[in-house]
């Protein structure tokens, strides 16, 4: 476990806290706990993952502007929920985004792990679009992933960082909750 390690985690849990909370400045401090992971994960190869927070960085931009564009009510985004047709597609590009960097990373690279973190990689692209949108389903997506980000961080020896995404885990169900709730409220209003 590094100092990185400690300040990368914090700005995590601080960042997935604001977005749980529908907190739009969430995204400015995502950028900067993506950054920090950059290279936590190049140092452990995990390359995937890595090139994850690079596109984190770019996606933090379009959720900053997605939650800017209407919808505000004290501060807060309103979640909705994902529709059938977005939700079909995002699995499918998640998988096969998900098969090519595996593929690529397998070829090309020494990865520790290329296919697993590839599917995770195009899968939490996927999630990160959906709350960029505001689906609610994101959140049920992101549950899956940092279960299984959890099993791979403590494989590679990054502990605090399983830690950390066990802890994501709770904050998925807390976000999930207080979205759903949201969703009702305005369909009740």
């Amino acid at each position: 476990m590094s100092p990185l390690e400690i300040i990368a985690v914090i700005v995590n849990v601080l960042g997935v806290w604001l977005t749980a909370k529908r907190i739009r400045w969430c995204w400015p401090v995502n950028v900067v706990a993506v950054l920090l992971y950059v290279w936590i994960f190049y140092d452990v190869k995990l390359y995937s993952d890595m090139l994850l927070q690079v596109l984190f960085a770019f996606l933090q931009a379009y959720g900053w502007w997605r939650w800017s564009q209407g919808g505000l009510d004290q501060g807060r985004v309103h979640a909705e929920r994902l529709p059938l047709r977005e939700g079909v597609l995002g699995v499918l590009a998640g998988a096969g985004a998900g098969l090519l960097l595996g593929w690529l990373t397998h070829t090309f690279t020494d990865a520790a792990l290329p296919w697993l973190d590839a599917q995770l990689t195009g899968f939490s692209v996927v999630a990160s679009l959906w709350a960029a949108r505001k689906y609610v389903a994101s959140w049920g997506l992101w549950i899956v992933l940092d279960v299984i980000y959890v099993g791979q961080y403590l494989y590679k020896d990054l502990t605090l960082t399983a830690g950390l995404y066990a802890g994501f885990v709770v904050l998925a169900v807390y976000g999930l909750r207080a979205w759903q709730r949201d969703v009702r409220q305005l369909a009740n209003a």
